[in-house]
């Protein structure tokens, strides 16, 4: 029996040119991830749920196109899960946007997110394979500094406006006075009054309940892929249902996409049920969903293929640190989430510590 094996990534590549499509492929993917929500930032969208749900369908169909392009490779229902996984981190997303911002919601989600993923990567966690690097200490002081500026971001104090009401008119439910009742364009992030949505005033204005939900999230994305990489650690294991399995990763995103789909569906299907037949949907939202979803999966494209040629072990803090960075940048110079000399001051900070972390992690194995 002949099986193709393209690459076993355990021990990261060290060929120069395959290293350089490895960052480029990450470049990419940094920047799609940064600024996949900037199409939704000023667009009502409810709870969010509606949203989800069309972004998620226009993951299924990119990647469905490249699944065509790839020539159909063998589907692993296993991958699914991580999909799934995936789907419900981002039922969060909108909460955590309208309560702490673009910038500061995808930094803390992304480090929390980097954590999780790192730590299964190089340690082997979950049962996938333990990943090497050239040089363990720079790899272990990038990722400490990824996540200092993670840490230092919580000090930023963020200016979140409200969208006009005309801008929230909803598609298929009419508008409630009633006390005590969310408006249909209202999530909790709506109603929560001013003095509320503050957690500890002398340090930081970050909404309590959107820290929380960020950093659930972040665990939730970082563990997404272990599916993918369980499959690809069992691929020379004899008695396993996996042997021979493909160890390229794009061949594992649109069953990923898939399990992400289905799963939004069934969260949708049940949000449907629960609101009896009367769902908050928003005509605006549909187009920044779909674009929003195409940025999405272009990037896990981008970042996968840096997997093959790099490892999960480089690329992961790469990717979560650096979309922090582009999302900050779009929070804080286009939707002025951040004002002031003392936040703006530590902002650049936190930008050099994440920056310096991602090239130590990127030399971790030169």
């Amino acid at each position: 029996m002949n099986i193709e094996v393209r690459r076993l990534p355990l021990l990261c590549s060290s060929n120069t040119t395959e290293m350089a499509y490895g960052f480029v492929a990450n470049t990419i993917a940094v920047i799609l991830y940064g600024s996949n929500f900037v199409p939704v930032k000023r667009i009502e969208t409810g709870d969010g749920m509606f949203f989800q749900w069309v972004s998620c369908a226009s993951i299924l169909v990119v990647s469905m196109i490249g699944d065509l392009i790839l020539e159909s490779p063998k589907f692993y229902p296993l991958a699914m899960l991580g999909g799934a996984v995936w789907a419900t981190g981002s039922l969060t997303v909108v909460p955590i946007v309208k309560a702490i911002g673009l910038g500061l919601g995808v930094c803390i989600w992304g480090s929390s997110s980097l954590l999780m993923g790192w730590i299964s990567s190089r340690f082997g966690w979950f049962g996938i394979e333990a990943q090497d690097v050239a040089r363990p200490v720079l790899n272990y002081c990038g990722v400490g500094l990824c996540l200092l500026s993670g840490l230092i971001l919580f000090f930023v104090k963020t200016n979140v406006r409200e969208l006009p009401r005309s801008d929230s008119t909803p598609l298929l439910i009419n508008r409630t006075g009633n006390s005590g009742v969310y408006a249909p364009s209202e999530s909790w992030v709506d109603v929560t009054g001013a003095k509320r949505k503050r957690f500890m005033n002398s340090l930081t204005t970050l909404d309590f309940r959107g820290c929380l939900l960020a950093v659930v999230a972040g665990l939730l994305y970082g563990a997404s892929f272990v599916p993918i990489l369980y499959i690809k650690s069992h691929a020379a294991v004899h008695d396993s249902i996996f042997y021979g399995a493909s160890l390229y990763d794009l061949d594992y995103v649109f069953a990923f996409c898939c399990g992400i789909y289905l799963t939004s569906t069934v969260y949708f299907s049940i949000y449907c049920a629960a609101m009896r037949n009367r769902p908050r949907v928003f005509s605006r939202a549909i187009l920044p969903g779909f674009l929003s979803g195409l940025m999405w999966t272009l990037a896990t494209y981008c970042w996968f293929l840096a997997n093959n040629y790099l490892c999960a072990v480089v690329t992961f803090p790469i990717v979560c640190a650096g979309n922090c960075l582009v999302a900050g940048l779009w929070g804080s110079l286009v939707f002025k989430e951040v004002k002031g000399l003392v936040n703006c001051s530590i902002f650049l900070v936190a930008s050099c510590v994440v920056l310096t972390g991602s090239i130590l992690t990127a030399f971790s194995n030169v």
